[in-house]
């Protein structure tokens, strides 16, 4: 009888992963932003070869503060402002978690961002899509085959969200499969713009909302109630809500009767300050209370990681085993909002063999 695979990071790369949260503009090869720095004119780049400018957005990431961490992306995003660029970013990133054994992956963005060089906005959210498209063909071709969906993120900070959420509807059919608010979360609630909730409401859009990373349990209680959140960005504050002995406040009771998907990404709380080691961060305390954590990226150039090094640490540093990844995995292709057929045909024909083999069951 087969028997199963040690579960350690080469059998968690072989894995098949799926991924709720990952920023397009923090997932950039050095490489890449090096070559598109120099054919854009792009002039601030902290380092000129591609190990030390890896090694600067890290320890820029890794500063404890969540001002800081963003920062970093003033340099992704500067370089990402030509449709060119955009596509190969797109096009880089699906083919990136192909190899890394990421079968299903929604990368979200926000295309208000990539407008400042002239970009119209709908040319930035179609060069995203259509770099998709070309990394997924090409993934599948070499044998790793990758669904993909694109997120589009209106900044809470400013006043496009109305925008953003029409074009969410508009690209729906085209490869968006739903709605995200990014930025800072502290004086910026998830129910500003009411127009923009009203409308993503109105044609049934989906939607997944930052909330729970920096603000505590009224982020996440607004989020839900304001915005209708169907998934949380993080949502790790609702911890916040859990007493010692493991009892629930009526928030964190709510959160878990209803089994709302928590985008969770322990490195990056890490190095925002969110919690001071890996070892201390509630990833593993939600999961056995039967909160729906699902693993995630965030910023895979910022935080130095992949879906597969996620998952190894925090395996390694919780003991978890091929029925807590398997369960994760499937618990985030549940929450995707890729048409239900897809992410079925995905849990077939991927993820369920994948996970049999691994386990010594195929």
């Amino acid at each position: 009888m087969p028997r199963a695979v040690p579960l350690d990071a080469e059998a968690i790369r072989r894995a098949p992963k799926v991924l709720l949260h990952d920023h397009l503009d923090g997932g950039l090869r050095p490489e890449t932003v090096l070559e598109l720095a120099d054919e854009h004119g792009y002039r601030d780049l902290p380092a000129n070869d591609a190990e030390s400018l890896g090694r600067w957005f890290r320890q820029a990431a890794d500063s404890g503060s969540l001002v800081r961490y963003l920062e970093t992306f003033a340099h992704t995003v500067g370089v990402m402002q030509r449709p060119e660029a955009i596509h190969r970013v797109a096009r880089e990133c699906a083919l990136d978690l192909a190899a890394d054994g990421v079968v299903y992956a929604e990368v979200r963005m926000a295309p208000e961002l990539l407008t400042a060089g002239g970009t119209p906005i709908e040319e930035a959210v179609e060069a995203i899509l259509d770099g998709f498209r070309a990394g997924s063909a090409e993934a599948s071709s070499a044998g790793t085959p990758i669904t993909m969906g694109s997120l589009l993120c209106a900044m809470r900070q400013n006043d496009r969200w109305e925008e953003v959420a029409g074009l969410v509807l508009r690209y729906r059919d085209a490869g968006v499969v739903g709605f995200d608010l990014a930025g800072p979360e502290i004086g910026f609630p998830p129910d500003r713009v009411p127009a923009a909730i009203a409308l993503l409401d109105r044609e049934q859009a989906h939607r997944t909302i930052h909330a729970g990373e920096a603000a505590g349990l009224d982020s996440i209680r607004s989020a839900l109630d304001g915005a209708h959140a169907e998934r949380l960005g993080h949502g790790v504050r609702i911890i916040d809500d859990v007493a010692q002995d493991g009892s629930l406040g009526s928030l964190g009771q709510r959160v878990r009767d209803e089994q709302v998907p928590l985008e969770v990404a322990p490195t990056s709380n890490v190095q925002t300050g969110a919690f001071p080691s890996l070892a201390e961060h509630p990833v593993d305390r939600l999961h056995r209370l039967g909160f729906a954590v699902t693993m995630n990226t965030d910023n895979r150039l910022m935080s130095g990681v992949s879906a597969s090094s996620e998952l190894t640490d925090v395996a390694a540093t919780f003991g978890w085993t091929w029925d807590d990844v398997q369960t994760v995995t499937e618990r985030a292709l549940a929450a995707g909002f890729a048409p239900d057929g897809e992410r079925k045909q995905v849990l077939d024909e991927l993820v369920r063999p994948g996970y049999a083999a691994l386990r010594g069951q195929g």
